[in-house]
């Protein structure tokens, strides 16, 4: 039986070919995470001739580029990406996503906005019938933590901060525990209500076109029906 660590390499390998299908010159955006790591690894390894990259964290960045591969800032682009690939740590069928247990849910979504396509690469472990298991990232401005937690409480979850994780904006990390995230998208504009709140980590108006999912019986796609 393969490994958590080897179905992520899988599913970057399979990652590959998705990449291969694009114009040699255009630039992508790039999520954060262990799963991104492999795919990092596998774009350096396969030399593939891409202009550049839009990195979704400081991590992403210092990782493209010690492998030599060019990075790219918004603000350089004069149109939208074509693809942005990244992780989750949930996933449902209708490809709406929870992401944000590497801290980096804001730049994340904002990259995931300058991208016609959103390509999500996860192992089967990350499929979930509804959203909600994974306690909920939520990036707060340091200064509302306490009116933010109440906030929280009274939508029925549960907010603990994340110890000594502050984001690569300056900000801190409340995960929410237990939500029972039944309307992704109902549930992201709520939260988005909520003074104090930078971004929350769900991704439905920016969700997946795509998701290729890595299990013991090789890679299988998922896409928006």
């Amino acid at each position: 039986m393969k490994t958590q660590q080897e179905l992520k390499e899988d599913v970057a390998q399979a990652a590959i070919e998705e990449l291969r299908r694009l114009p040699p010159a255009v630039v992508i955006g790039v999520g954060t995470g262990s799963t991104v790591d492999c795919l990092i690894e596998e774009i350096a390894s396969n030399r593939l001739e891409l202009a550049g990259y839009v990195a979704s964290s400081i991590r992403t960045e210092k990782k493209l580029q010690g492998l030599g591969l060019p990075v790219v800032s918004l603000d350089q682009l004069t149109e939208p990406m074509a693809l942005y690939i990244d992780g989750a740590d949930e996933i449902e069928p209708g490809l709406c996503m929870v992401k944000g247990g590497g801290a980096a849910l804001t730049r994340e979504k904002v990259v995931a906005s300058a991208a016609h396509r959103f390509v999500c690469i996860v192992d089967e472990s990350k499929i979930v019938s509804q959203l909600g298991a994974f306690p909920l990232p939520i990036e707060v401005i340091t200064t509302a933590l306490r009116p933010v937690s109440w906030a929280l409480e009274a939508l029925g979850g549960r907010p603990t901060l994340r110890e000594g994780v502050v984001t690569d904006s300056g900000q801190s990390i409340l995960d929410v525990h237990g939500l029972q995230i039944d309307d992704p998208l109902a549930w992201e504009d709520r939260l988005n209500t909520i003074p104090g709140i930078v971004c929350n980590g769900i991704f439905a108006r920016q969700r997946a076109q795509l998701a290729l999912v890595a299990g013991q019986d090789g890679v299988r796609r998922l896409a928006v029906q």
